[in-house]
């Protein structure tokens, strides 16, 4: 799969909030809303395309990444970078996240100042929860909000 790094605007927004899971992963479905819209479009996030121009997926960085229940409960006071990403649905669950996320963590090492990574993580996505494991995130703190239990991983 190779990858490449292009900027959000609102075509590909509209595409990505588009996106139908099945489930259990129709969690992540969202509708197209102005907060939506605005939230993809503000800066930190950024589409990954295919050599073919095909969209696959994107990430978020910042407070964009974060839960809110999460920034309530105080999980993400400690300073590091969030990161928030998703995947085509119909490039889930056929091998693809392992270099989907490791393309997303060099572009954010390559980027950032060097401090840790930390990504939020819905607790019964056994499937994320292994891989995040395998490219080296470790489990830290737990919260839950109305519809889920999550929890944050970093890798140092």
């Amino acid at each position: 799969m190779e990858l490449l790094l292009k900027p959000m605007d609102r075509k590909v927004a509209e595409e990505i909030l588009s996106w139908q899971y099945d489930p259990p992963y129709d969690f992540y479905n969202t509708e197209t809303t102005e907060e939506e819209m605005s939230e993809r479009l503000n800066g930190a996030c950024f589409a990954l395309q295919e050599g073919s121009g095909e969209l696959v997926g994107f990430f978020c960085t910042g407070k964009s990444a974060q839960v809110p229940a999460g920034q309530l409960q105080g999980v993400y006071k400690e300073v590091l970078t969030d990161i928030g990403l998703g995947m085509k649905p119909k490039l889930t669950g056929k091998g693809n996240g392992s270099a989907f996320t490791s393309f997303i963590i060099n572009c954010i090492e390559e980027n950032y100042e060097s401090v840790p990574i930390r990504l939020t993580v819905a607790l019964f996505n056994k499937r994320a929860v292994h891989l995040y494991k395998k490219l080296g995130f470790v489990p830290d703190k737990q919260f839950r909000n109305n519809y889920a239990e999550f929890m944050t991983m970093v890798k140092r």
